[in-house]
């Protein structure tokens, strides 16, 4: 029972942070800031205008405070926090001096200093500027007034934005009871208001009533404003992203359209708001699988910005970092990478190091190099990344809660099984305190944890996890989503495993008639199903029912992410390990090649891929008896896995079983002895002395011994397999029929005829059995 090639199955993984063209509510300033935001050359305007308001206001006048006031808002409305924070300061510290502290004023200059620490992330500073702000208003006002119910809203905002969404939602309730009150509930301000509230239940899943007061906040600035009207975009693009998530695709599309029309009707061709509704779009195509209609776009949005804002600005670094993704995603690896790093230089000045956004691109560049097998740089990418939202945050904050999903993602790849499982427990109980039990977010972490487990060979824990993340996707999103399809897949992945493969197969089935349906017969998520099922099809030998299905995802991956792409050289793996089992030698071959050369392009240095292609190459050299051109290619894949992940990881304990069953075949059982029980023990430390992959080992190891004739070390070794693989598999699996049959020449060579007879009949019942 030899564990030298592995087929891969591929899994879309999920992202530490989602493409979003959030619509905020900005600081009140006493300017048309929007009209002045189009302007690249802002900077020296303002600095005109505060020359002006200098020579002509007295020093402590409420007319320089207005014009700084002014002035800060329009650095502000570009991104230079650092020039306007001084001026929003001095003009908070003017009125501070010549007016009453409950003065109107007072609380704007409060307000505006607090929206410009929480854009910078500096939380702490901001709140109790908001709650002064707020104190100051009711206080003048009483508890029924518009400016409170500005108060209200900012909080609810800052709140928000620390996804404390009890208290948020309390707040913008009663900012838009405040609104419904004074103004009726048909006015602009009671759409915004909506919107708001809306925003704060898309957060916490509550779809439902998010739609409800979406749609309402739409058809009040439908009738109040006209169709076309540029405040009609901000209902638009909620509603586009709501349905985007809930996989609605086709509804969200017309609704980002028409938002993209109305502002190329209401806006100049570079103005950065029309780069929003643009990267908005790209987003879309990119979830469905429209690479080059995402990518045109994507450029088309930085393009914009490039010209509109100065280098630095925060909206360049998140064009950046969305196009970085996009390449990710098709493999385009050293395209992406300077993308993700130019995102992150941006990031780091405009912000300083311990920001929120900063930690995204240190997480976009740390997926990037996860993808690239580049191991070294990504624990320490991954703890800053955690550290800042610690620092920002504190330590049960849902952004903290992905990060830490992201560090045992890394940890579970380097095969730190022990590392990992306490980071998802923690994160689930972050996502579970805060969302409740039955979030999608949670079922995110629950469906990586019991993939931890299923790793690990823990079945039996893996599964309840599998189905209750099912059960919440399917609450969440209906029967019929991306999420729910992927979760299908998944838990039909461990069934397999298993070699549960009537259980398996109906799960798989559905999961590739619903990608199909929703995302179209072209995708690269519908190609990743098909390889599944193709798979579920070759591990149970159907061979003409997996060919066709692996063909089909190849043709997919080459359509859609091009002749390079590492995804397309997976699917080739797969036909050529499919013609391998059948003995197709002659067309295996230049197909594991291809596979290596499309590897060894995309990847920067060698990688885990790259390691298993020398593997599978060299394997087809071992069937074929060229021992010595299949031993250089197990001993750079050994070498690449030492490298990668140090003398102790399974993929390591796979190349050295790879490269003994070579000596094996040529004799060379002194050389190989050693290597297995190397092996051996690394499977054991990491997975415990009862997982399959162990008693792999311990078969193998038995298989050497007997070749010698040294059956008193062999029979050991092999009951031990068996009762392994029967505690795993059950009593009548296939593979206990191979290993009884194994332990059946032991008795025979040993004298126990009787028993090998039992033994030997116990074999042929078991492969008598119809599955």
């Amino acid at each position: 029972m030899r564990s030298v090639y592995r087929i891969l199955f591929l899994f879309v993984a999920l992202a530490c942070a989602g493409i979003q063209g959030r619509e905020t509510l900005r600081a009140a300033v006493n300017r048309d800031v929007d009209e002045l935001y189009r302007v690249k050359r802002i900077k020296i305007i303002a600095e005109k205008d505060l020359e002006n308001a200098e020579k002509n206001s007295e020093v402590n006048s409420a007319d320089l405070a207005l014009n700084l006031n002014n002035i800060a808002g329009l650095y502000y409305a570009q991104g230079l926090y650092a020039e306007a924070e001084p001026l929003f300061r001095r003009a908070l510290a003017i009125r501070e001096k010549i007016l009453d502290s409950n003065h109107p004023d007072l609380a704007t200059s409060l307000n505006n200093i607090a929206e410009l620490y929480k854009v910078q992330g500096r939380y702490t500073e901001a709140e109790p500027l908001f709650k002064r702000a707020l104190a100051i208003r009711g206080k003048i006002f009483g508890d029924n007034h518009l400016d409170v119910a500005v108060s209200l809203n900012n909080l609810a905002e800052y709140y928000g934005t620390l996804d404390k969404y009890s208290v948020a939602t309390s707040l913008s309730l009663r900012s838009l009871a405040i609104r419904e009150r004074l103004l009726g509930k048909d006015h602009p301000d009671v759409a915004m208001s909506l919107n708001n509230l809306g925003r704060l239940y898309f957060a916490q899943g509550r779809y439902a009533e998010s739609e409800q007061l979406f749609k309402r906040a739409l058809q009040i600035d439908e009738r109040l404003l006209g169709q076309n009207h540029p405040d009609v975009v901000r209902p638009l693009n909620n509603l586009g992203e709501l349905y985007q998530i809930q996989g609605k695709f086709s509804e969200a599309e017309p609704l980002y359209l028409r938002a993209l029309a109305i502002r190329e009707k209401n806006l100049d061709p570079f103005d950065p708001h029309l780069a929003t509704s643009i990267n908005n779009l790209a987003g879309l195509y990119f979830v469905e699988g429209r690479y080059a209609e995402a990518e045109s776009l994507y450029l088309q949005a930085l393009a914009i910005r490039e010209k509109a804002l100065y280098p630095d600005d925060p909206d360049i670094a998140t064009s950046l970092n969305n196009l970085g993704e996009l390449y990710k995603m098709q493999g385009r690896y050293k395209e992406a990478e300077p993308l993700f790093k130019r995102s992150l230089a941006i990031r780091e000045k405009v912000f300083g190091p311990f920001h929120s956004k900063v930690s995204i691109s240190l997480n976009s560049l740390a997926g990037l190099y996860s993808a690239e097998g580049r191991y070294a740089e990504i624990e320490a990418l991954s703890k800053r990344a955690l550290a800042i939202r610690e620092k920002v945050f504190g330590s049960d904050q849902p952004d903290i809660a992905t990060c830490l999903n992201n560090l045992a993602g890394f940890y579970a790849l380097q095969a730190r099984y022990q590392e990992a499982e306490p980071l998802y427990l923690r994160a689930l109980t972050i996502h579970e305190k805060t969302f409740g039990k039955e979030h999608p977010r949670v079922a995110q972490i629950l469906n990586n944890l019991a993939e931890l487990y299923k790793t690990q060979g823990r079945y039996q824990e893996a599964e309840p996890l599998y189905l209750r993340a099912l059960e919440i996707r399917e609450k969440s999103f209906g029967l019929e989503h991306p999420d729910v399809a992927r979760s299908l897949n998944n838990l039909a992945t461990l069934y397999r495993v298993q070699e549960k493969y009537a259980t398996a197969l109906p799960l798989m089935k559905r999961a590739l008639a619903m990608q199909e349906k929703i995302l179209g017969p072209d995708h690269p998520d519908v190609a990743v199903k098909l390889n599944n099922l193709a798979s579920l099809y070759y591990a149970q030998a159907q061979y003409t029912l997996a060919e066709p299905l692996f063909i089909r995802a190849q043709l997919i991956f080459e359509k859609a992410l091009g002749s390079d792409s590492p995804d397309l050289a997976f699917s080739i793996n797969n036909i050529a390990a499919l013609y391998y089992a059948q003995g197709r030698y002659k067309e295996v071959e230049p197909l594991y090649k291809r596979t290596l050369a499309i590897f060894e392009h995309a990847f920067v240095s060698d990688s885990p891929d790259v390691a298993l292609s020398l593997d599978n190459l060299a394997q087809l050299f071992l069937t074929e008896k060229k021992y010595s051109e299949a031993e250089p290619l197990f001993r750079r894949a050994l070498a690449i896995r030492e490298k990668l992940f140090g003398s102790l990881h399974p993929d390591v304990a796979l190349s050295l079983n790879n490269l003994a069953l070579l000596y094996n075949d040529q004799g060379k059982y002194h050389e190989a002895t050693p290597l297995l029980n190397r092996s051996l023990a690394i499977w054991e430390k990491t997975f415990g002395p009862y997982h399959t992959n162990v008693a792999v080992s311990l078969n193998n190891l038995a298989v050497i011994y007997v070749a010698q004739g040294q059956y008193k070390e062999a029979e050991p070794l092999s009951l031990r397999s068996l009762a392994i693989i029967e505690k795993n598999l059950g009593l009548i699996h296939p593979n206990v029929a191979t290993l009884l049959e194994n332990l059946a020449v032991i008795y025979s060579h040993t004298g126990r005829k009787s028993d090998a007879d039992a033994t030997e009949k116990r074999a042929i019942d078991i492969r008598s059995i119809k599955r």
